[in-house]
């Protein structure tokens, strides 16, 4: 894709701050550094976001997340967690729109960044869980 920052990136037409690459993915700090290593690990190959994996690519992506998040752990000790993230569309604030995975180390509770779960347990009877549950299985079935 000729407009897409990520494949720019990934074809050394943009600089970027290379943390990991190899045939498949691409590693690089995000610039916003929203904590110190924050990393994005994008595939080589573009595609917008993850309803357009197919199950090998979805494989070899998902399969570096551990060996860049264990490298992040061993440059930064003081690393007490990390956030991983994939946000795909708009409305689940995607920005670029080259699938990419967000790994963001925890250094305290103070860090600048959180994460909010709503619990609506409550809103939801079991039938409804149930109802929503067959739902979802009957496509991954299909899929």
């Amino acid at each position: 894709m000729t407009d897409c920052i990520f494949c720019k990136i990934i074809n050394q037409e943009i600089p970027s701050y290379k943390v990991y690459e190899d045939d498949k993915v691409y590693a690089f700090l995000d610039i916003t550094q929203v904590t110190k290593g924050h990393t994005l690990l994008v595939p080589k190959k573009h595609v917008t976001d993850i309803f357009e994996y197919d199950p090998a690519l979805a494989g070899e992506v998902f399969a570096r997340v551990p060996k860049v998040a264990q490298a992040l752990e061993k440059a930064f000790p003081e690393i007490e967690g990390m956030n991983i993230i994939n946000n795909n569309k708009e409305l689940a604030y995607q920005s670029v729109f080259h699938s990419h995975i967000h790994l963001i180390p925890r250094y305290s509770k103070e860090d600048d960044f959180s994460i909010h779960f709503g619990n609506h347990q409550e809103d939801y009877s079991s039938e409804q869980m149930q109802e929503i549950a067959e739902k979802i299985a009957k496509q991954v079935t299909n899929a």
